[in-house]
């Protein structure tokens, strides 16, 4: 089977998974709607053009030239389902869901990339320091009350991409950024960045609850400006890491043998680390810090669907969206909602250690 093939039957199953597992989380919560009365919802929700609207009729798109036409768009089914169930599900859940499919996709694309890139199956998205900086950013907001553009999530993803610009500058020397010096210098930012937090937590006085509940992830209050900031942000760095697929296989082999087979090493370890660190930064802001979704996800799924980065980097991104919506769901189920990046911990940590005692995490 070639590697087309195989990407493409894996990228259609598990978008099937994905589709499942939003219905399925659609319709729990303190009202239980029925699985095929949140699809019918959702399908009802797709909006079709029919034609182009003059102020109060509607003609076909070529038909002569009318004043300040819009295009009309109508529901293409008409499915009975109560208004109470339709609010719920696209105004209360479904933002909520689809933010958590994009985190966890950004989440898991980074942390393959990462750990493809550092040639180490324990790399996470935030080995650069970048969720560390993004938290620098978002609790020096809340505890200062900073008003910046875009507010905390603008702050969050401006200090995480400069913390991941620092860290590069930090570790390059003589236009060479040899990856154990990036991960000493990722390391001592990090141990830096949390020194901060740590100051800035003894200065929150009442804002101190916020600020732990960032920090250990969470998805509540999402709305539709954060679901869409990040589905413009994604796409653009995806492809790129996507394109590159084939140079992070040949990366595995060395930075030696990449270079003899034709690859700009440096060049490319640059873009990777900066699309990466994009990814990583745009998630963490919308967020908070959301662990083991990078570290677990791109394991699993390497031992699914082996270690061609063409295969296993659109599978990831879709495996880490199911993966953050499965285990948001639980987070927001019980009698008192618990950050998701509890969840992810409690779920991820166990068989993390499990992959370690059967021997399965091992150099990709």
């Amino acid at each position: 089977m070639s590697v087309r093939t195989r990407a493409t039957a894996w990228s259609v199953g598990l978008t099937v998974l994905l589709a499942l597992v939003v219905v399925v989380s659609a319709g729990i919560g303190a009202v239980t709607i029925e699985p095929r009365t949140v699809a019918a919802i959702l399908v009802d929700a797709i909006p079709v053009p029919v034609g182009v609207s003059t102020g109060g009729s509607t003609v076909l798109p070529l038909v002569g030239s009318v004043p300040t036409p819009s295009v009309e768009f109508v529901s293409p089914f008409d499915f009975a389902a109560s208004r109470p169930a339709r609010i719920i599900v696209l105004s209360v859940r479904l933002p909520r869901i689809l933010l958590a499919a994009l985190v966890g996709f950004a989440l898991a694309t980074a942390g393959t990339v990462m750990q493809g890139f550092f040639r180490n199956p324990m790399a996470d998205p935030s080995i650069v320091g970048v969720s560390s900086g993004a938290a620098v950013g978002a609790v020096a907001t809340i505890v200062l009350s900073l008003s910046v553009p875009f507010g905390l999530e603008g702050a969050a993803f401006v200090t995480a991409v400069v913390t991941a610009f620092v860290v590069y500058l930090i570790a390059t020397e003589d236009g060479r950024t040899p990856v154990a010096t990036l991960l000493l210098a990722g390391v001592a930012v990090q141990t830096f960045l949390g020194a901060v937090i740590s100051f800035l937590l003894l200065q929150s006085g009442e804002s101190l609850r916020q600020v732990v509940f960032w920090l250990m992830g969470h998805l509540s209050g999402a709305t539709w400006d954060e679901v869409g900031m990040l589905a413009l942000v994604l796409p653009l760095p995806f492809l790129l890491v996507l394109v590159h697929a084939r140079d992070l296989n040949v990366l595995l082999l060395g930075e030696g043998d990449a270079h003899a087979l034709g690859i700009e090493v440096e060049r490319t370890k640059k873009l990777l680390l900066a699309t990466a660190s994009i990814i990583t930064a745009a998630a963490v802001a919308v967020s908070g810090v959301i662990g083991f979704v990078g570290l677990v996800v791109p394991h699993m799924l390497r031992l699914l669907v082996g270690p061609d980065h063409r295969v296993l980097l659109p599978a990831s991104a879709l495996a880490g969206a199911s993966f953050l919506v499965a285990t948001d769901t639980i987070a927001r189920s019980g009698a008192a909602e618990i950050p998701v990046g509890v969840v992810t911990a409690a779920v991820g940590a166990p068989f993390f250690l499990y992959l370690l005692r059967t021997r399965e995490v091992h150099s990709p």
